[in-house]
């Protein structure tokens, strides 16, 4: 079946609209997706029909209750999760993620150890080193395989001891694309004794997500990273959201999940994360919400896959060019559309500011994959950084293509 990209890009007003030298490319999702008109109609909807706080006994109150308590209900069809009551919502995943430390590390003692990744986005690698200087504990790292990005197994089983509390991985590399065997980790994390916490923040806009198999405690990801608005979402175990001591102020409830929800949320961004998933179930087929939103990632994967395949002939038919990652055309499975590269004798900052030029929205730097850059080398500048999603074309690749040589000849 031809993937529909024409009107999926239809879906999306950001898409048509001109800049200075005309309307840009947008190969810079994995910092931040563009929005389908279904997340801007159920934001401005949210303002004009239940603008109201929580819990009043009025109509507007009421109203914007059972629009978070829908959100609640699609999120944990979104993920698989056993009960919406396990669905946090926040401000993001960095800020979920501290609060999640801070709880968690209330059950640790000095000397207990945690498991942490070189490929990991420092929001899973910060809180937990905050944690360990703060109770004594010791840290411990699952290594990487440079050269195809992969993680180091082997150094995992090293890892584990008799004292490991928790083990901490990304599900997909905000860098490297790599996507990891989470449901092996989660395996051998709670064969050691440990708690298992999943950074899926870039694994949520190209796979079909499910905590029930990948087996892991808690799974954080982030709505603005799934076309959606800028929220982040933390599940976990229900069990363990309702012992944890969770940092609140007294008057809210003390259940799940509002016990993890600190302060007013932002209930028009919650109804936009609404309007997201209301937008990828439209891809897919299915009698259940679960089942359109697995058949809508199955769809998008396989053209996912076809742009990965081609952007990295272009990468690799471009002179000078260095890619880090996987690039073997029958293991494109194994990672998410997101391609790190640098050009010879050229900063990454600066090949990024001349696309920029071009109409092509990429990113420089280390994207807070900072133990990545330390592993490649490429500490000081990083990398050039191309990351599509199934709103992107062939053409949009092949117009790429022709300005990367553009700007490699300087």
């Amino acid at each position: 079946m031809v993937f529909p990209v024409e009107p999926v890009r239809a879906s999306f007003p950001a898409l048509h609209v001109p800049r200075s030298g005309g309307v840009p490319v947008f190969f810079d999702n994995p910092a931040g997706t563009q929005v389908p008109h279904q997340v801007i109609d159920a934001v401005t909807g949210y303002y004009t029909r239940m603008n109201a706080n929580s819990g009043g006994q009025f109509g507007t109150s009421a109203d914007s209750d059972a629009m978070v308590a829908a959100v609640r209900g699609q999120l944990a069809a979104f993920l698989n999760a056993p009960r919406s009551e396990e669905i946090v919502i926040g401000p993001n995943m960095t800020t979920l993620n501290f609060g999640l430390s801070r709880a968690l590390a209330k059950t640790f003692s000095p000397g207990d150890e945690i498991v942490l990744t070189r490929m990991d986005h420092d929001a899973n690698v910060a809180p937990w080193l905050r944690i360990a200087e703060d109770v004594g504990l010791t840290v411990r790292w699952i290594d990487l395989h440079r050269e195809d990005g992969t993680l180091d197994l082997a150094s995992l089983d090293a890892a584990l001891g008799p004292r490991t509390r928790l083990v901490a991985t990304v599900h997909a590399s905000n860098a490297l694309g790599t996507i990891n065997p989470v449901a092996e980790i989660a395996r051998r994390a709670h064969a050691a004794g440990a708690l298992h916490v999943v950074d899926a923040v870039q694994s949520a806009p190209h796979l079909s997500i499910d905590v029930q198999a990948i087996g892991c405690d808690f799974l954080l990801c982030s709505a603005y990273k799934f076309f959606g608005p800028h929220q982040g979402i933390l599940w976990g175990r229900y069990d363990l959201l309702a012992s944890l001591l969770a940092y609140k102020v007294r008057p809210s409830k003390d259940v799940p999940p509002y016990r993890w929800e600190t302060g007013t949320p932002a209930f028009e961004l919650i109804a936009g994360i609404g309007g997201a998933l209301d937008y990828l179930a439209s891809l897919g087929q299915g009698d259940t919400l679960r089942e359109r939103f697995v058949s809508a990632f199955h769809r998008m994967g396989d053209y996912e896959h076809d742009l990965t395949g081609h952007l990295l002939d272009v990468l690799e038919e471009t002179p000078g060019v260095t890619i880090a990652g996987i690039t073997e055309r029958s293991r494109l499975t194994e990672r998410v559309p997101t391609v790190i590269c640098a050009l010879d004798g050229q900063e990454p900052a600066v090949t990024a500011a001349r696309l920029a030029a071009e109409g092509f929205f990429v990113w420089d730097g280390n994207y807070y994959a900072v133990e990545v850059m330390k592993v490649l080398q490429r500490e000081r500048d990083g990398m050039v950084r191309i990351g599509l999603a199934h709103y992107n074309t062939h053409d949009e690749i092949d117009r790429f293509g022709a300005a990367l040589r553009r700007v490699a000849r300087g």
